[in-house]
């Protein structure tokens, strides 16, 4: 609750950040998911609290913090906004971690550890890894969407992300890498996986499996689009399947996340 006050400024600019970001809009439900991952845990399992403190477990997670928060003061005038929020929601993040291990101990922390790790999607994606993971989504995508094209026998000439189809010609910008899509993909793979699989292995293998999952989802999206504009018409371009059909083919990835997911689950309890 301490903590929390001393950073109620920067935790209000976070929000309204995440509010006004398609990227980030995922923030605000971070901090709520985490307390009920907590909840959840203690009906589970009832956590012990040690009733001593972890020093140098709090030295460490708390000099994170510090350097975090003088990082974020000291930089600020050149830091863009995105890039300042998440130098002080990591400085926030970990200076209640450090609460939690000085008050409730290292066995109780332990205990509690994915709740608490949740806790750091709260901070954003710094700009230069997001301008990579589009980068990399959009030429991935592209790849992808070719190979669906052939496969349609859809006549295609590609350079690079821009592919010529009979009646238009349509490039893959970043706006369309689908991050936003995959890294919350990324996020609901983890919860899925803390929630319904033991086995650690087999929660790496779901989570890893997104990755694929993202960039195939993209690329049938182009697919999809690319097909309307030359079966009915290049004007398809501005419909709500290409402007807003971002929610749709999302809802559409979490099928094969399920099926994978309870693939993996009746493996383990077998």
């Amino acid at each position: 609750m301490v903590v929390t006050l001393g950073f109620v400024q920067p935790l209000t600019r976070l929000m309204l950040h995440a509010a006004q970001s398609e990227l980030h809009s995922y923030i605000p439900l971070v901090p709520f998911v985490a307390g009920y991952l907590l909840y959840i845990q203690i009906q589970r399992r009832p956590l012990v609290a040690a009733h001593r403190s972890s020093i140098g477990a709090t030295v460490i997670v708390s000099s994170i913090g510090f350097a975090a928060l003088a990082a974020g003061i000291g930089l600020r005038e050149g830091l863009r906004v995105n890039d300042d929020l998440a130098l002080m929601a990591l400085a926030y993040v970990s200076f209640v971690a450090a609460g939690g291990f000085l008050f409730l101990g290292s066995k109780w922390m332990a205990a509690a550890a994915f709740p608490v790790a949740f806790l750091i999607f709260m901070v954003p994606l710094p700009g230069r890894a997001v301008n990579w993971m589009e980068t990399a989504s959009v030429l991935a995508s592209a790849d992808v969407a070719a190979l669906f094209f052939n496969m349609t026998g859809t006549p295609l000439l590609r350079d690079g992300p821009v592919f010529a189809l009979p009646t238009i010609v349509l490039s893959v910008a970043r706006e369309c890498s689908g991050i936003h899509s995959s890294w919350v993909l990324v996020i609901t793979s983890l919860l899925a996986s803390h929630l319904f699989l033991e086995s650690p292995w087999r929660r790496i293998i779901l989570v890893a499996f997104v990755i694929p999952l993202g960039i195939v989802r993209n690329g049938f999206r182009i697919l999809v689009i690319g097909l309307l504009c030359v079966h009915v018409g290049p004007h398809m371009i501005d419909s709500i399947i290409h402007r807003r059909g971002g929610p749709f083919f999302f809802v559409l990835s979490l099928v094969p996340l399920i099926v994978f997911m309870a693939w993996l689950r009746r493996q383990e309890q077998q």
